[in-house]
């Protein structure tokens, strides 16, 4: 058995694999991000801990034999995240999430006093990056940027509660604007940007590298012997080694709390001026690109809050009575927390566009769902502007529950999705995954193989033909209101 740990932006999802690749048994507990002032989003990373308690007790109360013959742990988890201890380990502040925008500034200050930054890094600089962030804490916070001993990612920071290490993989650590992504180490000259050094980094391993071995004491609580830790992976990086996607040309899409379009590719192969990330994989010798937009099933769960609805499947129910013959003429941006791909706007918000007498809850749902796929179809855009090539697409995420869902996206990007088993919990199973390849040393290619496919959606000829120019206004409107946000 082999157990993976995701540590998610709206939950910890803990799952159990076994040694047939089959899904066991899971767990989650909730999260909640706070928002303190515009633009800023945060989680304190107590909460996270307790979270991932919760999980295990749920799983130790209805599977304790399962956990008893747990061999390794995987980590994966939300990237960017700016955890900061100080010399005695304690945390300084809350952690500054993926999805806060406050740091636009130190963004065009770090390029200005690295010019490398891009051919280092691969990436342009955005304010959802880690370095930002610190830059940003230097000039706000003084006091605590000078009290941090060591900057942690949020799934790394459980990692030093589980095992105490200092350590992190390459795919999540290529998000923080700090790494050499094609040479895979440290940059000194970024970290240099950012007023810190190695010392506060934590020692970089391959996803499928042993980092630590879990404390005894924890291992007794959690009802699991004192096994290795794996490295893991960034979420996304995570999700593709759970759904197989670790080929070239390979993709997915991921929609979770954020929405992520990611392709494989056995090169690197960096295009930062498109807004396309270039990432490590968890996967070593193997790199990947992402497309990202800041607000995906987050806009429905915020819909569906807005207009009363008890849960996002009642919502969806009411949406699949529209008549889908025709357009809606509601248009939704979906930029709730900005906007990376392809826009790079911090500042972007959403927008209903096309509100009516008759416009009702469902209108406004279906809307949300068309828009997020319009962001996706603009991201696709810019990861083919690069180069990529993408040959086959899987779907992950708790989003990839709602074939409704699937057949706009399916018909907005002109492709068909192919969903799995296993996709909704995709982060979490990769990570269970990258703990089995790490502790029984075997091939990354025998064991991150594409699972059983459970559908097939193919695009909607009649929602294809009026998805273009609905694509083409939702395009012209953030045009026309960019100037406004």
């Amino acid at each position: 058995m082999y157990l993976g740990i995701d540590l998610g932006t709206s939950c910890v999802k803990i799952i159990i694999l076994d040694e047939h690749d089959q899904l066991v048994a899971q767990a989650s507990s909730p999260l909640e991000v706070s928002r303190p002032a515009p633009l800023w989003s945060e989680q304190a990373p107590a909460d996270w801990w307790q979270a991932t308690h919760l999980a295990m007790d749920e799983l130790l109360q209805n599977h304790s034999v399962e956990l008893q013959a747990v061999k390794a742990i995987g980590l994966s988890g939300q990237m960017h995240g700016a955890t900061l201890l100080d010399s005695a380990n304690h945390i300084i502040r809350p952690a500054i999430l993926w999805n806060d925008g406050r740091s636009e500034a130190q963004c065009q200050w770090l390029e200005s006093i690295e010019p490398n930054s891009r051919a280092i890094t691969g990436n342009i600089a955005m304010p959802g990056f880690t370095a930002p962030k610190l830059v940003w804490l230097k000039e706000n916070e003084p006091d605590n940027f000078a009290k941090i001993a060591k900057v942690l990612l949020p799934k790394d920071y459980l990692r030093f509660l589980m095992t105490g290490d200092y350590a992190s993989d390459m795919s999540d650590s290529a998000g923080t604007l700090w790494l050499d992504v094609e040479k895979r180490a440290w940059s000194q000259a970024m970290l240099t940007a950012s007023s810190l050094t190695e010392a506060q980094m934590p020692t970089l391993y391959e996803g499928t590298e042993i980092t630590g071995m879990l404390h005894s004491e924890l291992a007794k609580k959690w009802g699991i012997p004192a096994v290795p830790v794996i490295a893991g992976g960034g979420d996304n990086a995570a999700g593709a080694a759970g759904i197989g996607v670790i080929n070239p040309n390979e993709a997915f899409l991921s929609l979770g709390t954020s929405g992520v379009y990611f392709v494989a590719n056995e090169s690197y192969q960096p295009n930062p001026d498109s807004a396309v990330h270039t990432f490590c994989h968890c996967i070593e010798n193997t790199w990947h690109q992402m497309s990202v937009i800041l607000s995906a099933a987050s806009c429905l769960s915020w819909v569906t809050e807005l207009t009363g609805f008890k849960n996002e499947q009642s919502l969806l129910n009411e949406i699949e009575k529209l008549d889908f013959s025709t357009p809606s003429p509601v248009i939704f941006l979906p930029y709730l927390s900005g906007e990376r791909t392809p826009h790079n706007n911090p500042n972007a918000q959403g927008v209903f566009f096309g509100l009516g007498h008759n416009t009702n809850s469902a209108e406004l749902g279906r809307a949300v769902l068309e828009g997020i796929a319009f962001a996706f179809a603009d991201g696709q855009q810019a990861l083919m502007d690069a180069g990529t090539v993408i040959d086959t697409v899987s779907v992950i995420g708790g989003g990839s529950r709602s074939k409704l869902w699937g057949k706009i996206l399916s018909s907005v990007l002109n492709k068909p999705l192919t969903y799995r088993k296993g996709g909704e919990v995709g982060p979490a199973f990769g990570a269970a995954r990258l703990a089995k390849i790490g502790v029984n040393s075997l091939a990354a290619t025998d064991i991150c193989l594409a699972g059983e496919i459970d559908d097939v959606i193919q695009p909607d000829p009649i929602l294809s033909a009026y998805y273009v120019k609905q694509h083409e206004k939702f395009q012209q409107l953030y045009q026309s209101l960019k100037d406004h946000f």
